[in-house]
Order: structure tokens, then C-alpha cells, then sequence
């Protein structure tokens, strides 16, 4: 079986640093790519290798933002099937209602202490998702 590849695109170069190290004290095997814009994460989807198992994606970045992609990897035939985890700093529900109503698969608003982000992202990866169709309260993530 091939590695666990996750493409995770934030504007933020210390958030970008923050999720590789998270990423890094997994028990699974990852290859993490990381994108500084919703424009370049696209490119890299479109022109595989290789393809990611889940995007984890940024909603307010420059340029293409993540409603932007969201809405792009939506509405594309060959890569709307591609789980997409909002990881923003957002909770406000309007937001969260929006990127639902979108088609993201899940919402994680991003936690502050290393512990909760390692927590957030294990959580994420381990979800089924051929079989994962969240109820209202079951798309945002809750912290144990």
C-alpha cells in the first residue's frame, strides 16, 4: 500500500511549520505537501503524482481562498471525491453552515496547544471517509 498523502494549504508559514511538526509525531506514515496558496494546492491536484488521501485547507488566504478551491474541487468530475478538512481559525457558525452547504467533509477549527492539533489531525485521518456523511454536529470536530 502507498504512503498517506496529505496536501494541507495555508497562507501562514508558521501554521505550515506547526502542522508538518504535528504531523511528524504521528504514529502513521505521512507524506505531507504543503501549499502557501489555494492556486498552487489546485495546480498540484490537478498535475498528480502524487494525489492526496485528504486535503486539509485554509479558508482566508490570498488569491484563491478556500471557498474558492472548495468550491473548484466541488464542481470538478475527476476530483470531487477528494476528502477536503477545513482547518481554519474560524468557529462562527455561519462559516461552518457555508463551507457545509460547499461540500467540505469535515471542520476543524484550529486548536492552539500541539497536543489538540496532533489530536485533531489523528482524529481526521482515521475517519472512513467512503462512509462518513457528518450530521450537522458531527462535521465540526470536538475536542476530547
Amino acid at each position: 500500500m502507498s504512503e498517506f498523502t496529505i496536501f494541507y494549504t495555508d497562507d501562514d508559514e508558521d501554521d505550515l511549520s506547526i502542522f508538518a511538526d504535528a504531523i511528524e509525531s504521528l504514529p502513521k506514515k505521512i507524506k505531507l505537501q504543503t501549499y502557501t496558496g489555494g492556486e498552487k494546492l489546485l495546480n498540484a491536484i490537478y498535475n498528480p503524482p502524487p494525489t492526496p488521501h485528504v486535503v486539509f485547507l485554509d479558508l482566508n488566504m490570498p488569491g484563491k481562498n478556500g471557498f474558492d478551491v472548495l468550491t473548484e474541487l466541488r464542481n470538478s468530475e475527476e476530483k470531487n471525491e477528494i476528502p477536503v478538512i477545513i482547518f481554519s481559525t474560524s468557529n462562527e457558525p455561519g462559516i461552518i453552515e457555508r463551507c457545509r452547504n460547499l461540500g467540505a467533509s469535515y471542520f476543524i477549527t484550529k486548536p492552539i496547544l500541539m497536543k489538540d492539533i496532533v489530536s485533531s489531525i489523528q482524529h481526521a485521518i482515521e475517519i472512513d471517509w467512503k462512509k462518513f456523511d457528518p450530521s450537522e454536529k458531527e462535521f465540526v470536530y470536538k475536542s476530547s
